[in-house]
C-alpha cells in the first residue's frame, strides 16, 4: 500500500509521520519505500501507526522485536514536536483570537490561563522525560540485554495506569469546553475555530502518546526492573 493512501485515509497521521522526518509530497511510494528513504524500521512505523489509530491495538507479541531506544526515540521526537510546532501553533492562534476579540472579556482571560497552565505542565513533564525517565529506561536496557515477555495481568495493570494519567488531556478538554459553552461578546469566529481544531488535534495526539508510554514502554521497563532484581 502506498504511504499517500494511508495518510489520505487517516490525515491525523500527518503529525505522526512528520515527527519522524517524513514530509508530505509522498508521491506513490509504498510504506516500505518511504521508510527506506528515511532509514526508519518499517515494522516499527506500522506498529506506531496502528497504535495511534486503533484504541484496541496492543502489539504484545511484537514488543520484543524492538529495542527500548527505538520507542524512546519516537517518544522524544513526539515531545519535541509538541514543543516546537503544536504548542506554538495553538499559542499563535490563541493570541490572535484574544487580540481580535472584545477586550476585558473574563472568559478570554480564563482561556489564556488554562492554556498557560497546560503549557507549563507539559513542558515540566517533557523536561523530566529528558533528564530522568528516558535516561533511566536506557540505563536499564543497557544492564539487561534480553527479550521481554508479558503476561496478561501485567498488561492489564499498565492499561489501568494509562487511564489514570489523563491530566494533560483533561486540561485541553476543559479549555475546549469553555470555548464551546461560555464564549460571549464579539469575537472572530474563524480564529476561534482554528484554536478549537488545534486543541482537539493535540488532545487526541497526547492520548495516543500516553498509550505508547504506558502500554508499550512502561511494561517493558517494569519487566526489566523485575528481571534485574531477581539476578
Amino acid at each position: 500500500m502506498s504511504m499517500s493512501e494511508v495518510v489520505e485515509e487517516n490525515t491525523s497521521l500527518i503529525p505522526v509521520i512528520n515527527r519522524l522526518g517524513i514530509r508530505l509530497g509522498l508521491q506513490d511510494k509504498t510504506v516500505r519505500e518511504v521508510c527506506e528513504d528515511h532509514q526508519i524500521d518499517t515494522d516499527f512505523l506500522l506498529i506506531i501507526i496502528n497504535t495511534f489509530l486503533n484504541e484496541e491495538y496492543f502489539p504484545e507479541k511484537r514488543l520484543q522485536a524492538f529495542h527500548v531506544s527505538q520507542i524512546i526515540d519516537y517518544l522524544n521526537k513526539t515531545n519535541q514536536y509538541y514543543l516546537r510546532f503544536q504548542i506554538p501553533n495553538i499559542a499563535k492562534h490563541l493570541d490572535l483570537f484574544i487580540t481580535h476579540s472584545e477586550s476585558n472579556n473574563a472568559t478570554l482571560n480564563l482561556i489564556g490561563k488554562f492554556f498557560q497552565s497546560f503549557k507549563e505542565h507539559l513542558t515540566e513533564q517533557i523536561k523530566k522525560d529528558e533528564s530522568e525517565w528516558f535516561p533511566y529506561c536506557l540505563q536499564l536496557s543497557g544492564q539487561l540485554q534480553k527479550s521481554i515477555s508479558f503476561n496478561q495481568e501485567e498488561i492489564r495493570s499498565f492499561s489501568d495506569q494509562e487511564t489514570n494519567d489523563d491530566s494533560l488531556e483533561a486540561v485541553l478538554a476543559d479549555l475546549k469546553s469553555i470555548m464551546i459553552k461560555h464564549l460571549s461578546g464579539d469575537f472572530n469566529e474563524n480564529l476561534c475555530y482554528a484554536v478549537i481544531f488545534a486543541v482537539n488535534s493535540l488532545e487526541k495526539d497526547i492520548k495516543q502518546h500516553n498509550r505508547i508510554r504506558y502500554r508499550i514502554l512502561s511494561p517493558i521497563v517494569h519487566k526489566m526492573e523485575l528481571l534485574i532484581k531477581t539476578r
